[in-house]
């Protein structure tokens, strides 16, 4: 088979894989969670195993634990979180005009210079696209979250199948990988080989360097939000932690709505303002001086407009389970774009040397 066929048997395979994950967009949410759950939990398995523990055995105690520590986890915390971004939502444009109240009269003068007669206007404009906007979000957290038993249904779907997903998966792991390993064209076998564990590393190292990250992130901001007094300090903790997924934007995030409802909390007293940004700077400073470098390190190569870029497109074409996919899939895309940039860089095209011919001349074809 020539180069150009393979090449175009390859495109050809991967245009089917995307329009069949496209058309079964809808139902691919449970799978794909069992996928990246089974992936996540493998290390764990396998440790079992190598401690003669059979995998089936062993499969089942991981997931058995997971599950259980997941739904005790899901009763502390749901009803609270359901709470508290019920009355948060409710509450954000008042929490918005208090701080605006706040930056004009602290500020009037300054405006004034600025702004001259059209202060007013300005302070009606943006009150009103603030009404507006925290409207919006208010009626879209109660009518597409909170509203309808089809998404009830869904969920208690996606919690009842993803775990047996994931067991089959870790059960089979092993096994399945063989296969696929089996599969692979004799000639490029190697070279096959090498960039799947190149992906495998970068994805380990994001995907279950990040996800531990978060987790100890969110423990952290929820904690010291909520021991600082701060209302809505759990879910604003819990979301910087979750957010910060993507590198430094939970941080930036959780650090605007923390200090704003501090602000309007503590004022005038600085002091616990001043508290929740010692809070964030603490934060700040364990996730890049410690966890970052520690869990994930700089062998992944995902950059985080790439990430964001992806975590959207991905999102946008296939929806939650997009996003899931969206960083396996990044983290795929960035290993073979760099294999092609290395084998780019190693041609002729690049150098512009071609292979010198034999002395003598070109070789004559034997009779």
């Amino acid at each position: 088979m020539t180069l150009q066929r393979q090449v175009g048997f390859w495109i050809g395979g991967l245009a089917v894989l995307a329009l069949a994950l496209y058309v079964l967009r809808g139902i691919l949410l449970p799978f794909v969670a069992g996928l990246a759950l089974a992936y996540f939990l493998d290390p764990f398995v396998s440790r079992l195993e190598r401690l003669r523990v059979p995998r089936v055995v062993g499969a089942l105690a991981v997931i058995g634990t997971f599950v259980v520590v997941f739904i005790v986890l899901m009763l502390l915390i749901v009803p609270v979180l359901a709470t508290q971004l019920t009355a948060f939502v409710a509450r954000l444009p008042s929490y918005v005009v208090q701080l605006q109240a706040l930056a004009t009269e602290q500020n009037r003068e300054w405006l004034q210079r600025v702004l001259g007669d059209r202060l007013p206007d300005v302070s009606r404009s943006v009150a009103e696209l603030v009404t507006q906007s925290t409207g919006w979000i208010a009626s879209f957290v109660q009518q597409s979250l909170w509203a309808g038993g089809a998404t009830f249904i869904y969920l208690f779907g996606l919690a009842v199948i993803t775990p047996v997903v994931a067991f089959y998966l870790l059960k089979d792991w092993t096994r399945m990988m063989d296969k696929v390993d089996s599969w692979l064209p004799l000639p490029h076998k190697e070279t096959i080989l090498g960039l799947m564990r190149e992906m495998n590393i970068a994805m380990a190292g994001f995907v279950r360097g990040q996800a531990t990250v978060c987790l100890v992130l969110m423990i952290y901001y929820g904690m010291a939000l909520s021991g600082a007094g701060l209302n809505f300090g759990l879910l604003i903790g819990l979301g910087t932690g979750f957010l910060s997924f993507i590198p430094y934007v939970g941080s930036i995030t959780g650090l605007m709505f923390a200090a704003g409802v501090a602000i309007v909390q503590f004022w005038p007293d600085w002091t616990m303002v001043f508290v929740i940004l010692a809070i964030f700077g603490i934060g700040v400073f364990f996730e890049s001086y410690v966890l970052y470098p520690n869990l994930v390190g700089e062998s992944v190569g995902l950059h985080p407009v790439w990430l964001m870029f992806a975590l959207f497109a991905f999102g946008a074409l296939f929806g939650f389970a997009g996003l899931m996919l969206a960083v396996p899939l990044a983290a795929s895309i960035g290993v073979l774009t760099r294999f092609a940039i290395r084998q780019y860089l190693a041609s002729p095209l690049y150098t512009g040397v071609t292979r010198p011919e034999p002395l003598g001349g070109p070789a004559r074809p034997e009779r």
